[in-house]
C-alpha cells in the first residue's frame, strides 16, 4: 500500500526540502509530546514509582522486537549502534587464523571493534572491495570460507544504498559455522527485516534515523544462543532481582532472563523510551512493507528524473535509498548551493545521498530536481 504523505505530522517548514533521513529524522510531533511527558517526571521525581523503571523500558523493547521480526526477551535497549556492536564483539570467540569480513567504506562503528578484537586475538579483518555491479552479496559469498568466524555488514550499506541478501549470506555462514552481526541503523524501520528468517546472531539499529526515534538510544537483537554471554557492563539493573529495590545489596551473581542483561546502565530514562515507543508505534501503524514500498517509489522517481544529469544510483539498492554517483565526481560546494536553497541531501564517500521519508513531498523532490539540473550544468 502506498502511504500519502504525512508531512503533518511533523514540524518540517513549507520552505524545507529535507530529503536527508540517513543523516537524522526530524521528531514526529507525537514523539516530542511523548518525550516531553517523559521528562516531566524528573520534574516531580516523589511522584515516580520503582517499577516505573522497569515500565517504559519493557513497551519500547516490545515494540522495538515486532519491527525486528523477534521476541522482546531476545531484544536489549543499548545508547548507540557501537555499543551494541561492541557486545557482539566481545561475545564472539575469535582465534589466529580466523577471519572477519567487512565491506569497503562500511560505516567505522562497525570496523573499529573488529579491529580491535583482531589484534588481540590473531584473527584477520577482510575488507572486500566494493563490486562494480553493486552486487555485495557475490563479493561476501565468493570471500565466505572455512576460516571465516564472522561477516559483519549492514543491511543497507550506508553511502550508496547498496543493499545485501542476508538470509542467502546466513546460509552460506550456516555451513561454515559463522556468525552474522549487523548494523542495522540505516535500513530497519523502512526496508523488511524479519529475524526469524535472517537468523543474526547479533544485530543493532540506533533509532535516530529510519526509526523516527530519539538520539543516544538504540535497541540490539541477540540470537538465543547467546543470551549467556558477557554484557559489555555490570549495571544492578540487569541483574535479577533488581525490582527489589530493598534488596540490592544482597549482591547476586544471576542475571535478568534473555536478552536484558545486556541492556545499558541507566536504561530507565522515560524520555527516551516514550520516544522511542511513539515513533516505533507509528512505523507500526503505518507498517514497514508499506513503508518500504511507498519510498520505493519516491526514490525511483527521483531515480528517473536524475539519470539524464549522469546521476546514478546503486544497481541492486533498497528501496528507500539513493546513493547517487557520477563520472568524475561532484561539483565543488555542492552541498552548501543545495543548503543554501533549503534543501538537504548528503555527500557520503563518492555518492550524493538523497534519502526521503514520508514527510517528502512531490514539490520537495521537484525542488531537488531542479537544483541539480543547474548545478550540473553549470
Amino acid at each position: 500500500m502506498i502511504i500519502p504523505s504525512q508531512r503533518h505530522l511533523f514540524s518540517i517548514p513549507d520552505s524545507h526540502a529535507y530529503l536527508n533521513t540517513a543523516y537524522m529524522s526530524p521528531l514526529m510531533k507525537t514523539v516530542v509530546s511523548a518525550m516531553k511527558s517523559g521528562l516531566a517526571e524528573k520534574i516531580s521525581p516523589w511522584n515516580y514509582k520503582a517499577e516505573q523503571f522497569f515500565t517504559d523500558v519493557n513497551i519500547a523493547r516490545g515494540l522495538a522486537a515486532r519491527v525486528f521480526g523477534a521476541q522482546a526477551e531476545s531484544v536489549a535497549i543499548v545508547p548507540s549502534a557501537s555499543y551494541g556492536i561492541q557486545t557482539a564483539a566481545n561475545a564472539i570467540s575469535l582465534a589466529a587464523g580466523q577471519n572477519i569480513l567487512v565491506l569497503e567504506d562500511q560505516f567505522p562503528s562497525h570496523v573499529y571493534p573488529w579491529q580491535a578484537r583482531a589484534g588481540e586475538t590473531g584473527a584477520d579483518v577482510r575488507i572486500l572491495l566494493a563490486p562494480s555491479d553493486d552486487d555485495w552479496t557475490r563479493v561476501v559469498l565468493a570471500a565466505i570460507d572455512t576460516h571465516t568466524a564472522v561477516v559483519a555488514v549492514p543491511q543497507t550499506h550506508w553511502s550508496t544504498g547498496a543493499t545485501l541478501n542476508l538470509i542467502t549470506i546466513r546460509k552460506a555462514l550456516d555451513a561454515v559455522g559463522g556468525a552474522l552481526v549487523l548494523d542495522l541503523t540505516q535500513s530497519l524501520g523502512a526496508q523488511p527485516f524479519d529475524a526469524s528468517a535472517v537468523r543474526p546472531d547479533f544485530a543493532v539499529a540506533a533509532t535516530y534515523k529510519w526509526l523516527l526515534g530519539p538520539y543516544s538510544c538504540g535497541f540490539l537483537y541477540v540470537d538465543p544462543k547467546w543470551h549467556s554471554a558477557r554484557p559489555l557492563e555490570e549495571n544492578w539493573i540487569n541483574r535479577a532481582g533488581s525490582e527489589d529495590f530493598g534488596g540490592l545489596t544482597r549482591y547476586r551473581a544471576d542475571y535478568q532472563s534473555g536478552a536484558t542483561r545486556f541492556d545499558m546502565g541507566e536504561k530507565s530514562n522515560p524520555a527516551q523510551m516514550r520516544g522511542a515507543a511513539a515513533a516505533l508505534s507509528q512505523i507500526l501503524e503505518w507498517g514497514v512493507e508499506s513503508i518500504a514500498e511507498t519510498l520505493r517509489e519516491k526514490t525511483q522517481q527521483l531515480e528517473t528524473a536524475l539519470a539524464p544529469l549522469g546521476l546514478r544510483a546503486a544497481k541492486i539498492r533498497a528501496p528507500h535509498y539513493l546513493g547517487l554517483r557520477r563520472e568524475g565526481g561532484l561539483p565543488d560546494g555542492l552541498l552548501q548551493t543545495l543548503t543554501e536553497k533549503k534543501i538537504f541531501v548528503s555527500a557520503r564517500g563518492p555518492a550524493l545521498r538523497v534519502t526521503p521519508h514520508l514527510y517528502t513531498t512531490d514539490d520537495d523532490m521537484a525542488r531537488l530536481v531542479e537544483a541539480l539540473k543547474r548545478a550540473l550544468s553549470s
